[in-house]
This record gives structure tokens, C-alpha cells and sequence, in this order.
């Protein structure tokens, strides 16, 4: 594919994306990583500024077979139309297959649903995937139908115009009512399968909390995040010294009302429509597990009255 720049100083991944619309931005850096963009017959690095008029040779190369076996699934879906299909994961199902978990994936069950009308931007074992959450994470999950659909969705999450919104309980009493959270996420030094604030490599990350509701001990938030960095609820809160209930990794290490996984729970998604332009706001009630927390909670408190 040939490229024509028009515009001077845009970084090369930027300019990819804004000139090809089936591109991420990521896709397009992984494409420049790998030598797959050529100025003059030379691959250009990752630190190319465009110069107007540039001729670029752009090699996508082509999706290989999916080594993936659909599944028959059950799956809560939310939305869906011809371009994507927005699902309710239940937690304890993982998102794609993984060492450990090579089948039984939210991608198997999508394979089944959806057939071959999944996007392929998210690779072999990622197709249609546009964000995930974690395993033990619950709620809303966004996956694409086409690679237009999944590049747009993928600039939405970018540019922060697609919202993901959270309802977590965390351990301890937060006093303000509202704040937000700051602070670089990178990989461990100390642990390289967990994450940290001021870790290795760390990318700017902000969460944005309300207090929901107080009881003794715990605290129920809303959390909405603007960026997008693995584990960043659960790293973020933990930092605070309020980690995420049942979370054993960033957290106390032993289960706490019956928690021994993060209460953690994708409630709400607002993005825009690829195709259409228009708003969609979807939201996803609150899980079993959630509320029989909240009962157990409100129990409490009700007691610590008398």
C-alpha cells in the first residue's frame, strides 16, 4: 500500500493511523517495529517525523488462520449489530487463551457466536478483542466484528472519548468523597507477573473515584478510568493502601468476606458508534457475588448502629 504524507513533524504512527483507517495506532507502531514501512526502500524507525510529500510503502500482511476452536459458550450479550458485539463477562472467564488456558476463553465463545465476522487487528489469539479485563473481573467487554470497527474503537480508547466506568468495594475508609489517582504504571521490578506505580517502563495512568457508599471497614466506589494500564484499578487503590476486596495479589493476602478474588465489576461503557457517529451508553446490573457483598455489608453496618 502507498502512502503519501501530507502533513510535516507528525510522528509516523500517528500518521499511519490517521491516513489508513483499518490502523490502530498500535497496530501501526508494531508494523513500523517490524520493518514493515518503507521510505525510499529503507524500513523508517518508530522516531520518524513525516515530511510533507513523503512516499511511504505500507506492508499490512495478511491475518493467518486462526488456530482456535469455537465453543459453544453461554454468553450475556448486552449489544451487538454488523460491527461489534458488547458482552456482560461473567467473572472467573477468561478473555483469550493464554498458557494455562488454551480453550474454554470468552474468544472461543465469541468464535461460536459470532463466526468469521470477528476483526482481526487483535491477532490470532486476540481477534475482535478491542480492551480486556481480568479473569476475576466481571462486566462489560467491547469486541469487534471488522478491522474498521476495531481501529476506530481502538482510537476511541486513545483518545479517552470511550469511557469505561467501574464498581469496586475496597478495603479501609476513604474520607473525601471524590478524587483521583495519578500516578505511572510499569512493570514490577520486584515481581515481573505484577505491576506497580513507578514500576519498569512506567506509562502515565489516572483513575478517577466516588465514594458510593461507607461501612465499617470498607468503602464501595465508582471508578472511571482514562487510561487504560494492566491491572490499573487494582495497582492504583492498593497504592492508596485501600486495595481492591479479595484482591490477593495487590492486596490483603487472605479473603476477606468470602472474597478470595477482586470485587471488582465493569459496569458501564460509553463510546462512539464507528459506523453511525452516535452515543452508546450501555450499563450491566451489579453480579450475585457483588451484591450478596453489599448485603453482607449492610448487615454490618445496621449491627454497628446498636
Amino acid at each position: 500500500m502507498r502512502i503519501i504524507s501530507d502533513a510535516s513533524g507528525e510522528r509516523a504512527d500517528a500518521l499511519l493511523a490517521r491516513l489508513v483507517p483499518e490502523l490502530s495506532r498500535s497496530q501501526a507502531q508494531r508494523l513500523l517495529e517490524e520493518g514493515q514501512v518503507l521510505l525510499e526502500g529503507k524500513p523508517i524507525k518508530k522516531s520518524y517525523r513525516s515530511q510533507l510529500g513523503d512516499c511511504l510503502e505500507l506492508t499490512i500482511p495478511e491475518v493467518r488462520e486462526l488456530p482456535l476452536a469455537a465453543e459453544e459458550i453461554p454468553l450475556d450479550v448486552v449489544y451487538e449489530d454488523g460491527d461489534l458485539i458488547v458482552i456482560n463477562k461473567p467473572k472467573g472467564l477468561v478473555v483469550h487463551p493464554a498458557p494455562g488456558h488454551p480453550d474454554g476463553t470468552l474468544v472461543n465463545a465469541l468464535l461460536h457466536h459470532c463466526g468469521d465476522s470477528l476483526s482481526g487487528i487483535g491477532g490470532e489469539k486476540r481477534p475482535g478483542i478491542v480492551h480486556r479485563i481480568d479473569k476475576d473481573t466481571s462486566g462489560l467487554l467491547i469486541a469487534a466484528k471488522n478491522d474498521f470497527a476495531h481501529a476506530a474503537l481502538s482510537r476511541q480508547l486513545q483518545d479517552h472519548s470511550l469511557h469505561r466506568v467501574y464498581e469496586t468495594i475496597v478495603c479501609g475508609g476513604i474520607r473525601e468523597d471524590e478524587g483521583e489517582i495519578d500516578a505511572p504504571i510499569g512493570r514490577s521490578a520486584a515481581d515481573r507477573k505484577k505491576m506497580a506505580v513507578n514500576g519498569l517502563n512506567a506509562k502515565s495512568a489516572k483513575t478517577f473515584y466516588w465514594v458510593l457508599a461507607r461501612y465499617p471497614g470498607y468503602t464501595h466506589l465508582r471508578v472511571q478510568l482514562q487510561t487504560g494500564r494492566t491491572h490499573q484499578i487494582r495497582v492504583h487503590l492498593a497504592s492508596r493502601s485501600h486495595p481492591v476486596l479479595g484482591d490477593l495479589v495487590y492486596g490483603h493476602k487472605k479473603p476477606e468476606l468470602g472474597q478470595s478474588s477482586q470485587v471488582l465489576h465493569a459496569r458501564e461503557l460509553h463510546f462512539i458508534h464507528p459506523r453511525t457517529g452516535e452515543q452508546i451508553a450501555l450499563s450491566c446490573p451489579l453480579p450475585d457475588y457483588f451484591r450478596e457483598v453489599l448485603e453482607k455489608l449492610e448487615k454490618t453496618s445496621d449491627s454497628a448502629l446498636f
